[in-house]
């Protein structure tokens, strides 16, 4: 039986938020679409939260993605723009509640581990990766596009994986939570 589902990974930004939608049939996958939502034309912030709502609805609504990655936001200097960035997940995190849609995070470090093996790796590093991965001919000219594909691939890479249930601190405790199992 074939498993497929579709994932939209979300890179986070006020000017410039990137998407990428990933189709992933078995174990293979493959990039349905990239681009990126631009609000740059609005006066106010608000406006700007607003068009991205809108955009990322859209884009829900276009592709029909299963679940929703997205970039956490990292710590920056600028306690303002930290809090712009922030605001432009909650709308795409609100957008795709509106749909119903789980919604996954992962920090930067993370989703470049995953595409490049180096959790400092450059957007342009990122961008080569997937361009060499998915034989992609064109890069887009700003790489919140890739990026939002690279979350895209971090989250199946990570769903992929068993998680732990419990956590334990050492044997003492394990024994202490797990009394039947042990003799």
């Amino acid at each position: 039986m074939t498993k497929s589902k579709t994932i939209l990974g979300i890179d986070p930004g006020t000017n410039v938020m990137g998407y990428g939608v990933l189709k992933v049939v078995d174990k293979n996958t493959s990039i349905e679409s990239m681009g990126i939502i631009a609000p740059g034309k609005f006066s106010t912030h608000y406006e700007k939260l607003k068009y991205i709502f809108d955009r990322v609805l859209s884009v829900i609504d276009e592709y029909k993605p299963d679940e929703v990655a997205l970039e956490a936001p990292f710590y920056g200097k600028n306690v303002q723009s930290m809090l712009k960035l922030g605001r432009a997940q909650g709308v795409a995190m609100a957008a795709a509640l509106h749909r119903g849609l789980p919604i996954f995070e992962y920090a930067p470090l993370k989703v470049k581990l995953a595409i490049t093996g180096m959790g400092r790796a450059s957007k342009e590093q990122v961008a080569y990766f997937l361009q060499k991965m998915y034989g992609i001919e064109n890069i887009p000219k700003t790489l919140d596009a890739t990026d939002a594909v690279a979350v895209a691939f971090c989250h199946w890479l990570q769903s992929g994986r068993p998680t732990q249930e419990k956590e334990f601190k050492n044997w003492d405790d394990f024994i202490r939570k797990n009394p039947g199992r042990v003799k």
